[in-house]
């Protein structure tokens, strides 16, 4: 796909490959669908809006979207797996703060785009991966207090499945931890950035 495209048209046309693709449909029998569904889009306009050389009509994303059954804001926010730099706008026209929950959002008139609505946005996202970030450290401290309460028995049974299983736990649960706590930092950041806007 070229890298050239503007934003939502290069998150379009991969949403639409990516889920065509989930839904095992084929170019053809997506033309089909769209067909029944009175949007005449030939195999080959699909492969051309696919690898972005055609422009999508907004009469064809929602045609796509209903012969794929998924949502148009879907379909609007995906994040083309080959982004091409990460501090470019997700959309068109859009800052490039705006990360895909808000978009997201925006596209299904849950939220506004103006400054407040933004540093409301950004609040909630750090409250909401706080409580996240409060959760994985409870369920990680679970587990290690449990694991430590099998004491001797959890090293001489090392292969037991109880044991297995909160090595697993404890090994996932920082997993989840760290990410939350990246996610946090990283809402924390943003938030901050707004903030130093208002």
């Amino acid at each position: 796909m070229p890298h050239d495209l503007p934003p939502t048209s290069r998150a379009f046309a991969d949403a639409v490959h990516h889920y065509r693709q989930l839904r095992d449909l084929s170019l053809d029998e997506l033309a089909y669908v769209l067909s029944q569904l009175g949007h005449g889009l030939t195999t080959e306009d699909l492969r051309r809006i696919e690898h972005g050389e055609r422009a999508a009509t907004v009469d064809d994303l929602i045609a796509i979207a209903a012969a794929l059954g998924a949502r148009p804001a879907i379909l609007l926010s995906h994040i083309p797996i080959d982004m091409p730099v990460p501090d470019t706008p997700l959309a068109t026209g859009l800052p490039a703060d705006v990360e895909q929950p808000e978009l997201r959002a925006w596209l299904e008139g849950k939220t506004t785009l103006d400054h407040r609505a933004r540093l409301r946005w950004a609040i909630d996202q750090v409250s909401r991966l706080q409580i996240r970030s409060t959760h994985f450290e409870d369920q990680l401290r679970a587990a290690r207090e449990e694991l430590h309460e099998l004491g001797e028995l959890a090293d001489r049974e090392a292969d037991a499945p109880q044991v297995i299983d909160l090595h697993d736990r404890i090994r996932e649960g920082e997993h989840e931890l760290t990410q939350a706590d990246l996610g946090l930092a990283l809402a924390e950041r943003r938030l901050e950035d707004l903030r130093s806007r208002a």
